[in-house]
């Protein structure tokens, strides 16, 4: 099933193409690669395919998924410098469907007169002014009234003629003698090329590049490609360049992660402290994320599939899951030197021993409960596949590493705390001195 509805300007259209279910054919990614070179076979036109997003962010559309856009102070540098760096890009096998929304083919016609020649003839440039726009101005010259309607007259060059620079010649300014001056006797046209529009962002013209990524790239590919294409080139520091639309708000998202883990670290560590009343405890358990994160990036490596932003919403929902292990276990030990006189060696050993049946329980509940978005095939299985990838990989890795690194960490620093307080002059509990 198809739609069609007109695009912004005259010369272009969208068309909108419902598939079949998703059972009954390939992916739209798989779709767009086989009709993409029958397209490119089509004269006289050119053809974008791009996805429809599930989830689309960022406000500025394109002919394809990602927007790069050139800003200048003046027209002219970023219309000359747009198309040099468009023709780069589109020798790269990284990028699919370069293109821009500057449209550099419509006409422009000059019209310059003598003023001597004018003047001799007794023509002002106000009567040259008049004429034109009575040609091409579609002026109101009169008005007639009927019983019941009133009708405008307006006079302008018939249609047919309207487009056409050669109409100049036929026109003619009624000199103050009331002679009819042929314009060709003291002005001449010339015609050049122009832009059918001048986009703007913000104050300043602005061109921008849109393209598509080949699978199995990355965004952070197409940046890479970017600099290249600009360094061979030469691209002047005079023109701001810079992502728009979703690509703009995708590296917003990733500029700020690392400011949000370190954040939501930094909670969980005090949450931890005031928990165990114990600065040393809540790192133990923290070592237990950095296996989840590395086992979520192979997950997703293995499987082929980008480190999305969905993907990166399961590495943060993995901080959440993962340490419960290292508590189970920091839990159970804690008590057992504090009400049961253990030392910290044999109670992280039984608490390894008792531990491990609910911390196996836990976590095999949570990987089974992300294979169905793993291992999904139906409508928006694109969307949920990569939390799934990387939840499933992440609890795997870590279950097999923080049984055996959670009670090595969880000495190291007890060893730590104990040669702390020895430096410091505390007073040592019997069980920590003998240790």
């Amino acid at each position: 099933m198809a739609g069609f509805t007109g695009g912004g300007a005259g010369n272009s259209a969208n068309i909108f193409i419902t598939l079949k279910p998703r059972s009954e054919r390939p992916s739209a990614e798989e779709v767009i690669d086989r009709l993409r070179p029958k397209l490119q076979t089509i004269s006289g036109a050119s053809l974008y395919l791009q996805p429809q997003q599930d989830i689309r962010v960022g406000g500025r559309g394109g002919n394809s998924l990602y927007q790069y856009t050139l800003v200048s102070d003046e027209v002219g540098e970023v219309t000359a410098w747009a198309p040099k760096l468009l023709a780069e890009l589109k020798q790269s096998p990284v990028l699919t469907d370069p293109n821009s929304d500057q449209q550099i083919g419509g006409r422009q016609t000059y019209l310059t007169f003598d003023r001597d020649t004018a003047a001799r003839l007794g023509i002002t440039a106000k009567q040259i002014d008049n004429t034109l726009y009575g040609a091409y101005g579609q002026a109101l010259v009169s008005t007639m009234y009927a019983d019941n309607n009133q009708y405008h007259v307006v006079m302008e060059v018939a249609p047919q003629y309207a487009g056409e620079p050669e109409t100049l010649r036929d026109l003619y300014v009624r000199s103050p003698g009331g002679q009819m001056v042929p314009l060709s006797s003291f002005a001449r046209y010339e015609t050049s090329v122009a832009p059918l529009a001048i986009r703007h962002q913000g104050p300043f013209p602005s061109v921008t590049l849109s393209f598509g990524v080949t699978r199995g790239k990355s965004l952070g590919d197409a940046v890479k490609v970017l600099e290249n294409a600009k360094a061979k080139i030469g691209f002047p520091a005079t023109i701001r360049a810079g992502f728009a639309g979703t690509a703009q708000a995708f590296q917003s998202s990733l500029k700020d992660e690392p400011i949000l883990i370190l954040a939501s670290l930094g909670v969980i560590y005090i949450v931890l402290g005031m928990l165990y009343e114990n600065t040393f405890h809540p790192l133990t358990i923290l070592s237990t994320l950095p296996s989840a994160g590395v086992g979520a990036c192979l997950a997703l490596w293995v499987t082929h599939t980008e480190l999305s932003l969905i993907a990166i919403i399961g590495v943060i929902l993995l901080i959440g899951i993962v340490k419960k292990n290292a508590i189970l276990m920091i839990d159970f030990a804690i008590t057992a030197e504090r009400d049961h006189g253990r030392s910290p060696r044999e109670a992280i050993e039984e608490a390894c021993h008792l531990r491990f049946r609910p911390i196996l329980m836990t976590t095999m509940a949570a990987m089974l409960g992300a294979v169905p978005l793993a291992c999904a095939a139906g409508i928006g299985s694109e969307l949920r596949r990569p939390l799934g990838i990387a939840i499933i990989g992440g609890l795997a890795l870590s279950q097999l590493l923080t049984l055996y690194t959670t009670p090595v960490v969880y000495l190291a620093l007890d060893r730590l705390r104990l040669s702390w307080r020895r430096r410091l002059g505390l007073s040592l509990k019997p069980a920590e001195a003998a240790a």
